[in-house]
């Protein structure tokens, strides 16, 4: 049977299939099942940055009261919202190292980041309780009209450095495709020292119920379709950088593996189609790429990773290629 081992930032995987931050990381039970289906790694669930900044919050309400500085604004139950809220914060140290005591996959923890405050530091905990790597979720939203493109993308690199001055172990960037110059953001990210790009974030975004008038959520889970986008950026990218390709969002069986990694993705990241299909979907996808393999005679993946990604002197690459000129010219 053909050999899926692995490589990502140094880690070693099994194979390239990867289970992405979601809710079905954010338990040692599920961990353990992803584990026993074939996962390749674990993202944990995401610990937003307002959590670990609620912790220094909690402190300074807690002096507060303890020297009885109360006010209008100091009120018992804003404490105790705070001081629950603080929790989750030594919860997930504990979810690494119990996860890390059951399963012998890498397990990679997720920050979803948004400033470059001093948060970071608190890194070195996640590097402490033992997890194998840390995912930066960064996104800043580009709403202030009054900052320039740039501006915006310092936020990320300011945030990868001081992880990395707070932690030896690897670093990742997951991030989302809305940048003038996505190419040069992602090589600027590689020489901030991230050891992988993650590509690409899927937001939760906005809808209308035209029968009620009202705003709500569209579709939670991706689609097929979404993987495209994603599918573009793996073979642009693969061979520009030194850093390892994450693809993640529309990867929903065996053959979008497949895809993924003749593009130059090192590993794929799914969630959505477990939620569809059960964690068990693991064990059936990765037949698939057996299989796949099998019938065409590779052994491992680095004899095709890569094989289809983009080519300089390629003048008429489809991954360049934005409209459909080509194929609807002749249509009337």
């Amino acid at each position: 049977m053909a050999d899926l081992n692995t490589k990502y930032m140094g880690l070693e995987l099994r194979n390239p299939v990867v289970v992405a931050s979601s809710g079905l990381t954010d338990s040692v039970e599920d961990i353990v099942k992803l584990d026993r289906y074939g996962a390749g790694a674990v993202v944990l669930k995401s610990i937003f940055e307002e959590q670990i900044l609620l912790e220094a919050e909690y402190n300074i309400k807690k002096m507060q009261q303890d020297n009885f500085a109360y006010d209008e604004y100091s009120e018992t139950l804003d404490y105790i919202d705070v001081h629950i809220k603080e929790k989750e914060v030594g919860n997930y140290l504990e979810l690494i190292k119990e996860a890390k005591n059951k399963v012998s996959i890498p397990v990679i923890a997720s920050i979803n980041a948004v400033t470059a405050t001093e948060w970071t530091s608190f890194a070195k905990q996640i590097e402490n309780a033992g997890a194998d790597a840390i995912e930066l979720n960064i996104f800043v939203m580009p709403f202030d009209t009054d900052k320039e493109c740039n501006e915006n993308e310092e936020i990320y690199y300011k945030i990868l450095k001081r992880v990395k001055e707070n932690v030896n172990i690897p670093v990742s960037v997951k991030l989302s495709p809305y940048f003038s110059n996505l190419g040069k953001v992602l090589l600027n990210l590689e020489k901030e020292g991230a050891g992988a790009l993650v590509l690409f974030n899927r937001f939760s975004a906005p809808d209308i119920d035209i029968d009620n008038e009202k705003t709500t959520h569209a579709e939670i889970f991706s689609s097929k379709r979404e993987m495209y986008n994603v599918l573009r950026w793996m073979g642009i990218m693969s061979g520009k950088l030194k850093a390892d390709l994450a693809a993640t969002t529309g990867i929903h069986d065996g053959e979008d593996v497949i895809k993924m990694l003749l593009a130059g993705a090192t590993v794929t990241q799914i969630s959505s189609t477990l939620y569809i299909n059960g964690l068990q979907h693991i064990s059936k996808m990765l037949n698939d790429v057996h299989a796949w393999m099998d019938k065409k005679g590779y052994l491992y993946i680095e004899q095709f990773r890569g094989k289809l990604a983009h080519k300089a002197d390629d003048n008429n690459n489809v991954y360049e290629r934005m409209q459909f000129m080509r194929y609807f010219s002749d249509i009337k």
